[in-house]
């Protein structure tokens, strides 16, 4: 997926003795979004950009060892090792004498003429890797003004980690311009340095510069245009954070110090065998207690609240990754912690004085957003009408943030209706979910529409489910409403010739989230559901959805009747 950028100038800092201007080059090419404004709280935002950018250069992935030297040695020596091999007799020595003359005029040949380039670009990436690694893998930020903040937008390299860095306007003084909205900007490899040198004694002026979009001329030398292949995985998965957020968890309330504690058993261990996990242990009325496996240490929260009421044990893995947040540690007031379940994605949110920054880690390092979650497939699937989906974005539009019951006040419409359409738009990229403060938030990944025929089957068992509608091989399909506002569905997949039958079953909760369900197929038995549900569990839902919307229409017009004597 090919974005392209158009910047004028290039991010930057200019230091002074006693100031530091911040300033960012703006997507010229997308509306625009601009904003100057003094810094009042340096340190904490400080930290916070720097966690960013230590989110933006995690790539936790395994790193095989370099052998070009040994291969390079090795064939050095080839034209040797077969003269040894040949001598030992006369005949083939004769035999292979020609031969290997030609061999070596012509491997020489190729060497002189392929060796500079060869030499040259692996001096160039081993610089690259070495002094200036952020080259490798930096895709520009996105960057969001709204009415009441501004926050940044990034993912690992590797793609199992997202950040977001949301700054309110009370730690900015004299905002003298601005314009609402989202862009890009040019994140350039030395900003980070500059961010270093803030100090408190300093002023700071943060300006995504507006200069740009005041320039006419396309042939202006200071514009510079990237036009980045972005991978689909990329964009897959700022779609896939927003889903997750939005699943039920178990909400935890740490304090800065144990943070700094589990960074500092990850410091000084280093595991050798598994299982590498962190295990959370829930017990109604008692402190988090955070085990640390295969070393069975552990680490008791004293200071730390939670939402279980019942005895949980919580297992999350890729726990290094939580290494990114020691540097916020001295500047938090608290951090809190979403659990979805083990194996699950997690958040960890970062309280700041007027700042927030939230981590999201996916269920494992190798398991990244985009590939093996596909957390849309758990959310409300009813089908909205075109009017209902614009009357959504529009009452979003004009207060850039809400929650779900201030829309329906606003629509007309149910909760259940607008969850719906904002899950629409989150997957087409132009919604975003703020878990830190539950709002939604209007958002536009990228300036043009997002293909959305090559994102619609991020899962393969997406598609598959589908397919096996079309082919009516679902029977039996029965739904029963629960007392608690959900409901229990259940039902059969037919077999094709050679197949056998699957009996499946799911439990959806009053916002009609799959909350748990069961299936025969082997991808449930070997994943359950950390990799969301299996194409069986998915076509019974596609199938009992009309009887869904007929066990909830009496809710729903519960739910109208309420929101219409609200406005009245």
């Amino acid at each position: 997926m090919r974005f392209q950028y158009r910047y004028f100038g290039h991010s930057g800092a200019q230091h002074t003795a006693s100031s530091t201007a911040l300033q960012f080059a703006p997507d010229t090419l997308r509306a625009p979004v601009h904003f100057v404004a003094d810094i009042n709280r340096h340190l904490p935002f400080r930290e916070g950009m720097s966690a960013l950018h230590d989110v933006v250069v995690g790539d936790l992935r395994f790193k095989p060892r370099d052998k070009s030297a040994y291969l390079e040695w090795l064939a050095g020596q080839e034209g040797q090792l077969l003269a040894q091999f040949t001598a030992r007799s006369d005949e083939l020595k004769a035999q292979m004498e020609p031969i290997s003359k030609e061999l070596a005029e012509l491997r020489k040949r190729k060497q002189s003429v392929l060796q500079p380039f060869m030499s040259a670009q692996k001096r160039y990436f081993d610089h690259l890797y070495k002094v200036n690694r952020e080259a490798w893998f930096v895709l520009d930020p996105v960057i969001t003004v709204h009415p009441d903040r501004v926050f940044f937008e990034c993912f690992s390299q590797d793609e199992s980690s997202y950040g977001m860095f949301s700054c309110s306007h009370d730690i900015f003084d004299r905002v003298s311009d601005h314009a609402y909205g989202t862009t890009n900007v040019d994140y350039s490899e030395s900003l980070y340095d500059e961010f270093q040198k803030i100090r408190d004694y300093k002023t700071t002026r943060l300006a995504i510069d507006p200069g740009g979009f005041q320039v006419q001329s396309d042939n202006d030398p200071a514009f510079h245009e990237p036009k980045i292949d972005v991978p689909d995985s990329w964009v897959r998965g700022f779609l896939q954070v927003s889903s997750a957020m939005l699943l039920p968890a178990h909400r935890l309330q740490l304090h800065p110090m144990d943070i700094h504690n589990i960074c500092l058993v990850l410091r000084r261990r280093k595991e050798r065998v598994g299982p590498r996990s962190l295990r959370f242990v829930l017990r109604p009325g008692q402190p988090v207690r955070i085990v640390f496996e295969p070393w069975g240490h552990e680490l008791v929260c004293p200071r730390s609240t939670h939402s279980a009421a019942a005895d949980i044990d919580i297992r999350v893995w890729g726990r290094r990754r939580l290494l990114q947040l020691e540097r916020l540690v001295p500047v938090a007031q608290g951090f809190t912690v979403h659990l979805l379940g083990t194996g699950m994605p997690s958040f960890w949110v970062a309280q700041m004085p007027d700042m927030e920054f939230t981590l999201g880690l996916s269920g494992w390092t190798a398991n990244d957003w985009s590939r093996n979650g596909h957390f849309e497939l758990l959310q409300p699937r009813q089908t909205v009408d075109q009017d209902s989906l614009l009357r959504v974005f529009a009452a979003l539009g004009e207060r850039w943030r809400a929650t779900t019951a201030e829309l329906a006040a606003a629509t007309g419409l149910s909760t259940l209706t607008v969850d719906a359409a904002l899950g629409g738009y989150v997957q087409a990229g132009r919604v975003v979910y703020d878990i830190a403060h539950g709002v939604w938030r209007l958002r536009e990944l990228s300036r043009e529409p997002l293909p959305m025929d090559k994102l619609r089957y991020a899962s393969p068992e997406e598609e598959a489910a589908a397919e096996l509608v079309r082919a009516r091989r679902i029977a039996g399909v029965k739904t029963q409403a629960r007392a608690d506002g959900g409901v229990s569905i259940s039902g059969k997949c037919k077999g094709a010739s050679g197949q056998r039958e699957y009996f499946m079953s799911l439990q959806l909760d009053a916002d009609q989230r799959v909350a748990s369900g069961e299936c025969q197929c082997s991808h449930f038995v070997r994943h359950r559901m950390t990799k969301g549900p299996c194409e069986h569990m998915l076509a019974l839902r596609l199938s009992a959805a009309p009887s869904i919307t007929a066990n909830t229409t009496t809710t729903t017009t519960t739910d109208q009747e309420r929101t219409t004597a609200h406005i009245g």
